[in-house]
């Protein structure tokens, strides 16, 4: 049984312990405010979330919403181009304050970051030639899948795949869409937009939507405990969603609305 003096000292070190948590969990935003730079790490191979303008800088729906938060906020949005391997590291190491790079939530990220609410809508799929037979997933065993590592469709596909599957890895999603225009592979896994892109650039290609991986809208990515940060983005973003502002994004970009998005 303690002592009463150990259970003061006990008592003490919760409260100090409790205390400097609560200052580190607000330190991030605070850093932000002082400095008036808010970080972004954001995709520049993705349209029409995110790509490279013809005036060489960053435009698409990520980047109309990195933008927003930044001048919510009344600091500088400085946008730090990511891909999907780095955007989370980049946020666990701080090299980005908020990653805002179609980002889907699942129970394996909500261990290492925290979230948003959705700001936009998402889905991942397998699409092929219209040529190449696939009704089910049972029918990728012993085709070769293009991906780009460490997406979503990356993870999803190695949950339902078969084992014959030769799932070919890419470090962007421009290399791997590349990959299978050139028929390197004969199914890509990617998101629907990405595959509207390529379309229309290869009209003659024939692609088509095969299967469904994932209904994933996009999620506001935050590092772990950053409970103030988290809760100012969320303030932003339901904002605008309230007065429109996400809806006109969406079908600027998407060319449709953002549906029910989830908190």
């Amino acid at each position: 049984m303690l002592s009463k003096r150990s259970f003061l000292v006990a008592l003490s070190l919760s409260f100090a312990t409790l205390a400097a948590g609560s200052a580190m969990a607000q330190s991030q935003l605070d850093d932000i405010m002082k400095a008036k730079v808010l970080k972004i790490g954001v995709p520049t191979d993705y349209p029409p979330y995110g790509f490279v303008g013809p005036d060489l800088q960053p435009m698409g729906l990520d980047i109309d919403v990195a933008k927003l938060i930044g001048e919510k906020m009344g600091v500088k949005a400085e946008l730090v181009p990511v891909v999907s391997a780095n955007r989370i590291p980049y946020l666990q190491t701080k090299k980005v304050d908020l990653v805002v790079s179609t980002l889907g939530r699942n129970e394996e990220r909500m261990k290492i970051i925290d979230f948003s609410v959705a700001y936009a809508p998402f889905y991942q799929g397998v699409f092929a030639l219209k040529t190449t037979n696939i009704k089910s997933f049972d029918d990728l065993a012993g085709k070769t899948v293009a991906v780009t590592r460490g997406a979503m469709e990356d993870e999803m596909l190695a949950k339902v795949a078969p084992p014959t599957t030769n799932v070919k890895r890419f470090e962007d999603q421009a290399a791997t869409t590349a990959a299978f225009a050139a028929g390197q592979t004969d199914v890509i896994a990617t998101s629907v937009s990405n595959i509207g892109v390529l379309a229309q650039k290869n009209p003659s290609l024939g692609v088509e939507y095969k299967l469904l991986l994932r209904d994933s809208p996009c999620f506001v990515g935050i590092a772990k405990g950053e409970d103030a940060l988290r809760a100012k983005v969320n303030e932003i973003l339901l904002a605008a969603k309230a007065d429109g502002t996400l809806e006109k994004l969406s079908q600027k970009w998407l060319k449709r609305g953002t549906g029910d998005l989830p908190l």
